[in-house]
């Protein structure tokens, strides 16, 4: 599993500067800054690109799961479906075909190990449980599955939980949420035989319930990087602080992302950040 510490090159959907052009010409300088390589996936419908491309699991093997979630069912949404295998052949690559239901969203990974919210199983009811879990591991090519209890009706981990290491989690700071859901989610972690660390969460001023205002753990993670979405918060200056001193050998860097976090994602949701050899970034950028 090629983990998000080792990728070199980072995609953003052609569609975030159409609809964000004053967070993209932002995040730009910020991305500029920090060395990043990075273009634009040609032909996508949203801006969300983490959740429909697919997942690279080695060098050059990547893993194209069913994109079809259940909240995108309606008229309105079902036409922001980005056409993946145009994207895909667009870009140069040829990922493996999955016929599981996924968001890459809700998958959150480490070397060996992934993290998915347990709304895949309500997902795929087509597939058996036991089967569905054998195949995630073969597909994936991890010796662990993690699942966690889902907290809302899109379930993608990546807005609870991000591995520091191996043995180590980031999580948020649940402690205002029922006791119940707090007790499945520790157990979940504990009983995988993962540490955890909590850092601040705080989207209980966001007016609608897709806001994620306040959700500081989906910042984007690459090689030597950390780039942390900020929402001129009080936890802003703990959450940097934090951060500096988890990711010591990582560049922290940050963004104001209030404006894509209105519509319900942060800087993980939008980005599609990849290990690419040294000749396939320069033929990218």
């Amino acid at each position: 599993m090629i983990t998000d510490d080792q990728t070199n090159f980072l995609y953003l959907a052609d569609t975030l500067p159409k609809k964000y052009p004053n967070f993209y010409q932002e995040f730009e300088k910020v991305l500029t800054k920090c060395n990043f390589s990075y273009s634009l996936l040609p032909g996508t419908k949203d801006i969300w690109c983490r959740d429909y491309m697919p997942i690279q699991v080695a060098r050059d093997h990547f893993v194209q799961f069913v994109y079809n979630p259940d909240y995108l069912q309606s008229n309105k949404w079902l036409k922001t479906i980005s056409d993946t295998d145009k994207i895909c052949q667009a870009i140069g690559i040829s990922p493996s075909k999955s016929n599981i239901l996924v968001d890459g969203g809700n998958v959150v990974r480490a070397k060996g190990k992934v993290i998915m919210c347990d709304k895949v199983f309500r997902e795929n009811p087509h597939i058996p449980e036991k089967q569905l879990i054998r195949k995630l591991h073969e597909q994936l090519e991890v010796d662990q599955v993690i699942f966690i209890p889902t907290t809302d009706a899109i379930g993608h981990s990546d807005g609870m939980v991000r591995f520091l290491d191996d043995k180590t989690v980031l999580i948020n700071d649940y402690s205002k949420e029922k006791s119940q859901f707090q007790l499945a989610f520790r157990m979940a972690l504990h009983n995988s035989g993962l540490n955890w660390i909590e850092i601040p969460y705080n989207p209980y001023q966001n007016q609608k319930y897709i806001q994620a205002n306040g959700i500081y753990i989906n910042y984007l993670q690459m090689k030597d990087v950390v780039i942390i979405p900020m929402f001129g918060f009080e936890e802003d200056k703990a959450v940097v602080k934090q951060f500096e001193k988890l990711f010591p050998k990582s560049r922290i860097a940050t963004i104001d992302s209030n404006s894509i976090a209105d519509e319900g994602g942060v800087l993980n949701c939008i980005t599609w950040n990849i290990h690419l050899g040294i000749n396939h970034v320069n033929n990218n950028i």
